[in-house]
């Protein structure tokens, strides 16, 4: 299994999930073109695309869908409430019904060998999920857009092999920042999005002997950098005593506007 960000932040998300038979995305927040482009460089078609995947509704994960669709007839999942939103989301414009399917948390879905694990999330949206993604034995999180976790986020994704995880904001720059007040209430609240400081604490719960790569995305414009959600991240598994170093696996920051490496989970 193999996985790359297009891109990932506040402006717009797209994650491909792959193996040598199936191909996914997780999002299409970005331009059909865009994608097309980030395609190409996998070596994919858009029209060899297994399915869509949408945590939820909001513009910088679902903008590209409806051009994607119409154009490719491309499957896509997600929950009834994501779904119901899309229906009546005017940027998206109609796509065939046919496409549509329901998915439903913590309710397996198979995508030839591609499994797909809906865990329900702490967001601002109608009915939004995270992924947890398997081939044979080999796991991979994709989890941004949450305010907050808890025992049932932890649980789900222990165990993984690779973890795309939110490391969204600094807490202080959107403090001080321009943001007006009811802005900032938001991505601070417990729908809102994940802190630097948080995504560390989150990953020293997951943390085990055969993880091998995580990487940071869903980072803000306005309110991070990159280089200091990673060292924020790197201080919070530090300061933990959980027995691991941050240089017993690979952390990488994704890109708000360019394609990361491909990931193979080994």
């Amino acid at each position: 299994m193999r996985f790359c960000s297009i891109t990932s932040g506040s402006s717009g998300n797209c994650i491909y999930v792959g193996s040598d038979t199936t191909h996914l995305l997780v999002d299409v927040g970005i331009s059909g073109k865009r994608v097309k482009e980030g395609l190409e460089k996998l070596g994919v078609k858009p029209e060899e695309l297994d399915g869509i995947f949408i945590t939820h509704e909001h513009s910088d994960h679902i903008s590209g869908l409806g051009v994607l669709a119409r154009k490719y007839g491309i499957p896509i999942y997600g929950t009834k409430g994501t779904l119901e939103a899309i229906r009546q989301s005017s940027s998206v414009g109609c796509i065939d019904e046919g496409l549509f399917s329901e998915i439903k948390a913590d309710e397996r879905v198979m995508i030839k060998d591609l499994g797909l694990n809906p865990m329900r999330i702490s967001h601002d949206a109608a009915e939004p999920v995270a992924y947890r993604i398997s081939h044979g034995k080999k796991q991979l999180g994709i989890v941004t857009d949450l305010g907050c976790y808890n025992d049932y986020i932890v649980e789900g994704l222990k165990g993984m092999d690779a973890l795309l995880i939110e490391a969204n904001h600094d807490v202080n720059m959107v403090q001080v920042g321009p943001y007006p007040y009811s802005l900032k209430k938001r991505i601070l609240g417990d729908r809102g999005h994940l802190s630097n400081e948080l995504s560390g604490k989150l990953l020293c719960r997951l943390l085990h002997d055969r993880m091998q790569t995580v990487v940071l995305g869903h980072l803000s414009k306005e309110n991070n950098l990159p280089e200091l959600a990673f060292e924020t991240v790197r201080v919070e598994l530090i300061m933990a005593d959980t027995g691991y170093r941050p240089e017993d696996f690979s952390i990488k920051v994704a890109s708000r506007s360019q394609m990361s490496e491909i990931i193979h989970i080994a």
